[in-house]
Parts: structure tokens; C-alpha cells; sequence
């Protein structure tokens, strides 16, 4: 329980569904650069998961459709010289996208017309833009 991962209070993947690979990290290292493992990358099963409730499978799929490979979400964390704070970043970021993909769709936008007020105020701007518009042109200045 203790490696799983807690999306929602209601939906924790299991650490037994989650695939971890390692490699190096780019960018600055010192002497460590070309022998730590330090970047991570996590994978997860959406489509074949069996923790992935589902009532929410089909919306998570449709959300995640662009980062997804064969149904697999996979994240990468590579920004810190330390393998356990990149695995740490990379599943805080599952959790979130998993979390995003799993969130009710807002509510409908009830669609409203602007009032008297807002169009009388929006017409004595115009009246007044164009004022000064026009005194920007030439033509008083002729002689």
C-alpha cells in the first residue's frame, strides 16, 4: 500500500500496475552524469487496467488520447539530479494528469445577452474612441 499510487480517495492504482524504467539524465551532472540512472519514466495500463473503474474508462481514454501509446500514459521526470525526487515528480505527475482525466466535465454555460447597461456603455465608448480617431486626421491643418 505503501508504493501505491493515490489518485482520488476512491481510485489508488496498485504498485503492481505501475512500470518504472530508469536511464540517464541530460544536461548537467558533474562526474555523476554518465553513471547515475537518474531520469524516470513511469508507465500505466489505462486501457487494460483492471483498478480503472469503469464508468470512467471511456472519458479518461477520450481525455488522455493525445498522450497516450496502445492505451499506456507514460510520464517522464528527469529535472532533478536525484532518481528518488524524479521518481517522486513523475508519480505526483501521473496522479495529476489521472486526477484531470477522472474529474467530472463542468458544468453547462447557461448563455446570458448582454444587458441595457453594458451595451449603452460599450456604444458611448465607441462614440467616444472614434472622437479621437477623428481628431487624428489631417486635413484641418491645409493652409
Amino acid at each position: 500500500m505503501a508504493d501505491d499510487l493515490v489518485v482520488t480517495r476512491t481510485f489508488v492504482i496498485p504498485a503492481a500496475e505501475l512500470a518504472e524504467r530508469f536511464s540517464r539524465s541530460s544536461g548537467p551532472g558533474g562526474q555523476g552524469v554518465n553513471t547515475a540512472d537518474s531520469r524516470v519514466e513511469l508507465s500505466f495500463d489505462v486501457a487494460r487496467s483492471p483498478s480503472v473503474p469503469e464508468r470512467l474508462r471511456y472519458q479518461m481514454l477520450c481525455r488522455l488520447r493525445t498522450r497516450l501509446a496502445n492505451g499506456v500514459l507514460t510520464v517522464a521526470a528527469s529535472e532533478h539530479r536525484a532518481q528518488l525526487q524524479n521518481r517522486a515528480a513523475a508519480r505526483a505527475r501521473m496522479a495529476g494528469a489521472l486526477r484531470a482525466a477522472a474529474a467530472a466535465p463542468p458544468p453547462a454555460r447557461r448563455p446570458t445577452k448582454p444587458t441595457r447597461g453594458s451595451k449603452e456603455r460599450r456604444l458611448v465608448d465607441k462614440k467616444r474612441r472614434g472622437g479621437i480617431k477623428q481628431g487624428r486626421r489631417g486635413g484641418w491643418d491645409l493652409n
